[in-house]
């Protein structure tokens, strides 16, 4: 009776707050909150501009039939493959990040190290990747106008100027793959999170290397890995939004 007492007094009686957590924590956590509302106005305004689109003359493309490459495999309809495979790439690196944070509260250095490498990695990958996406975004985009321009200069040589190039523009426009508020958004909602990507990587790096110099085994903790984890696994979080609502829906 009095052990059970005992524990029951330690338990209840108060003294410890239940939001004990360091100033830098603290910090971090507002930092994403006021990110998370900068994401979740892109991803809103991303959705009106949508919706405005439905049933008027130009369609909303469906990303399936635009984003279907893969390296290697031109010429094969793989719909949406690629954007997987670097939803996989950045999920596999917030899990390596996970076991860094695992092992700095272990204060196992050279564990610490080795997953934050692997998290860098898995950043880098993911930005190659994208890098990819875009060239052949804008390959395939840059290629359609620059069909309209060599056919329009070509309309002007032959034929009235502007009865003929008013009929021209009109009979691409129609082979245009989507409104232009498409592109618009894909490079602005996907580019604002590579720079996030990218400053994650960054701040990894600078981490990494603080590890390895053994800044924080001198201070006996890694709360520093730890916070750096909350802003990487921020950043995929974001992604598998990005990913469902503009890819997928």
């Amino acid at each position: 009776m009095s052990n059970s007492a005992t524990v029951s007094t330690k338990t209840w009686a108060g003294g410890r707050s239940p939001f004990n957590v360091s100033y830098g924590k603290l910090m971090m956590w507002v930092f994403l909150l006021s990110d998370a509302f900068t994401f979740s106005s892109l991803l809103v305004g991303y959705g009106a501009i949508r919706f405005s689109y439905s049933g008027s003359a130009t369609p909303w493309p469906e990303p399936s039939t635009v984003f279907n490459h893969f390296p290697f495999a031109h010429g094969i309809n793989l719909p949406l493959l690629f954007v997987s495979l670097m939803t996989f790439i950045l999920i596999f690196s917030s899990v390596t990040m996970v076991l860094a944070v695992e092992a700095g509260h272990r204060n196992s250095k050279a564990e610490v190290a080795k997953y934050m490498v692997y998290t860098i990695l898995g950043g880098a990958a993911f930005l190659s990747c994208q890098a990819w996406e875009w060239t052949q975004f804008i390959h395939e985009g840059g290629r359609l106008d620059s069909n309209l321009f060599n056919f329009t200069n070509e309309a002007k040589i032959k034929a009235d100027h502007l009865k003929l190039f008013d009929h021209v523009h009109w009979e691409l426009a129609d082979k245009q793959p989507g409104p232009v508020p498409f592109a618009s958004l894909f490079f602005i909602v996907t580019g604002f999170h590579g720079f996030h990507v990218l400053s994650g990587v960054v701040i990894n790096i600078v981490i990494w290397l603080n590890v390895v110099r053994g800044t924080y085994e001198r201070r006996g903790h890694y709360e520093m890995v730890e916070k750096v984890g909350l802003y990487w696994h921020f950043v995929d979080l974001v992604w598998v939004f990005v990913f469902t609502f503009y890819y997928l829906i």
